[in-house]
């Protein structure tokens, strides 16, 4: 087994999601797990991807009549595991009494990236209002809220993300640089089927003339509407950050205690010229930073 971890790493994320592991009396586990119809081509990514590691069964198509839904049924496709040593083992692990736990030390080790995108695409949402990611929901609510609070504490370890837990007992991420960070982070592996837990094409929002801007109470202006607008000329050093991921990545792992930092503000209500206007629709756009922070982060490159 301790070759396994690229397996281990994809079951985790499946674990979390939409995956489960069944046991009937008298007779060894299987592993098992259905997307809908429209998911068709990431039901036979999954099935690709972990047939080489357990005994799985090729997607086969399941018609369930169900009377709550308009049409009185559901179609979906069902993928399920031959008996394996591998799926006993992560039964022995993930359930307790038939009932799925999570098994604190076995996710530390493998839960990465991959298991995180696993988990996002099976069981995650994006919450867009005009074009504009509001909030990212990972469904959390067959967990107890101690398990919640677990994964909460390892999504900060592992990718310094911060979510919380809403009235549904779900994992929520509100925070625009977050979110723009975390789609940067899951899109390099996710599936083209599950495009649409992404962003395309975010709609640019000008600024008005007049803004106001908050700064932190040790920057000291004299003549705010001119420092500022100066300042912002230093955007331009974050223009790559739209063409290049991984820079923007590391633009947040470097920048995320000072964005978090709790700070005495001032307020400045200026006119932003119309080329520092523009330069901050696009930076608010690529990285989710407020203007105010975008102008913050210039006079720190001071």
């Amino acid at each position: 087994m301790v070759n396994n971890y690229h397996f281990f790493a994809l079951m985790t994320g499946k674990l979390l999601g939409d995956g489960c592991i069944t046991k009937q009396q008298g007779r060894k586990p299987r592993f098992q797990f259905m997307h809908k119809k429209d998911d068709m081509d990431w039901a036979w990514y999954c099935f690709e991807k972990l047939k080489d590691f357990i005994p799985l069964n090729p997607p086969v198509y399941k018609r369930v009549n169900d009377k709550r839904l308009r049409e009185g049924f559901s179609e979906a496709f069902f993928v399920q595991s031959k008996t394996d040593e591998l799926i006993t083992f992560m039964e022995s692990i993930w359930y307790k009494n038939r009932k799925k736990v999570l098994p604190v030390d076995f996710i530390e080790k493998y839960f990465n990236v991959e298991a995180l995108v696993w988990w996002y695409q099976d069981d995650g949402h994006l919450k867009l209002d005009a074009g504009i990611p509001r909030k990212i929901v990972l469904s959390t609510d067959s967990f107890t809220i101690e398990e919640n609070r677990f994964l909460i504490k390892l999504l900060e370890r592992k990718f310094k993300l911060l979510f919380s837990l809403d009235g549904q007992n779900r994992l929520i991420l509100y925070d625009q640089v977050q979110i723009i960070y975390f789609l940067q982070l899951v899109k390099p592996f996710i599936h083209p089927t599950m495009n649409h837990k992404l962003i395309y094409n975010m709609p640019l929002k000008q600024l008005p003339l007049r803004t106001t801007i908050y700064l932190s109470s040790n920057i000291v202006l004299i003549k705010p509407t001119r420092e500022i607008n100066e300042a912002l000329h230093k955007l331009k050093q974050l223009d790559i950050l739209n063409t290049e991921p991984h820079l923007l990545l590391q633009f947040y792992k470097e920048n995320i205690n000072w964005l978090r930092r709790k700070r005495i503000l001032n307020s400045y209500q200026i006119k932003i010229s119309e080329h520092n206007r523009f330069n901050l629709s696009v930076i608010r756009q690529s990285t989710g930073l407020s203007i105010s922070q975008a102008a913050e982060w210039c006079f720190k490159q001071s």
